[in-house]
């Protein structure tokens, strides 16, 4: 389920220190203590690949021509300054029939933003979005996955689903791409009960546009090989059976 049932939210409460509780709560991605997010979907036949911290060139267009050669979907979760800066790469993602969603303007750490600043960081990026593809982007996914009860509250205020994941491939330091195929497949492979895993990737890079994603881009190949041979279907967000 993706719900944190009350009785375990008790026992949790109880048995972590309030230091310990409190960072597991803002930053673990299957966290469901601060408030309900997406992080996986039912259908063990379906997975979701997500990319963060685009738009990026050319790595963005690489993924793109990657996934089409598999008629994959994905969903990427854009940076709005990127956006404002590129953003016929935006509507090059929107053309290819994938999702996007709202990664923030700047890519701060959530937990530590005033109220103001968080909901500038949301109206900015939604802004830069719907200039660049013309419609709504209804997905968010909070920087570093960190977020607090009032981050939650204000993403739903606009209108936004927050989406976390299950799955990281730990690519913003990999030193090859068999690397993050390897922490892919290991952690789906641990996964007891069968399900659909959304995968946390990277096309861009928070710090500054261009950061190189080649490793990624050709772990994204391997993984689509991979996991089509088992009768996957790479789905966007919203295409999850939940």
């Amino acid at each position: 389920s993706i719900t944190q049932s009350k009785p375990m939210h008790g026992i949790l409460t109880a048995l972590i220190p309030p230091a310990a509780y409190a960072a597991y709560a803002t930053m673990a991605p299957e966290s469901q203590l601060y408030g309900r997010t997406l992080t996986h979907g039912s259908d063990p036949a379906q997975m979701a690949l997500t990319y963060d911290d685009g738009p990026n060139d050319p790595h963005t267009y690489h993924l793109l021509d990657v996934l089409a050669a598999q008629q994959a979907r994905a969903t990427f979760f854009l940076i709005g300054r990127y956006v404002r800066q590129r953003p016929e790469i935006a509507r090059a993602i929107q053309a290819a029939g994938h999702e996007i969603g709202n990664h923030t303007d700047t890519h701060p750490n959530l937990i530590f933003v005033p109220r103001k600043r968080l909901q500038q960081e949301l109206e900015d990026c939604r802004k830069a979005l719907e200039d660049a593809i013309g419609r709504p982007a209804p997905l968010f996914r909070p920087p570093f996955g960190g977020r607090r009860p009032a981050v939650l509250r204000a993403v739903r205020e606009l209108g936004l689903e927050p989406v976390m994941w299950s799955v990281t491939g730990y690519d913003w330091n990999a030193r090859s791409s068999g690397q993050i195929v390897n922490k892919v497949v290991s952690q789906v492979e641990r996964r007891r009960t069968p399900r659909s895993e959304i995968v946390l990737l990277h096309d861009g890079g928070h710090r500054a546009f261009g950061a190189d994603r080649s490793f990624t881009v050709d772990a994204t190949r391997i993984l689509l090989k991979k996991y089509m041979a088992q009768g996957k279907t790479f789905v966007s967000i919203s295409k999850l059976t939940l």
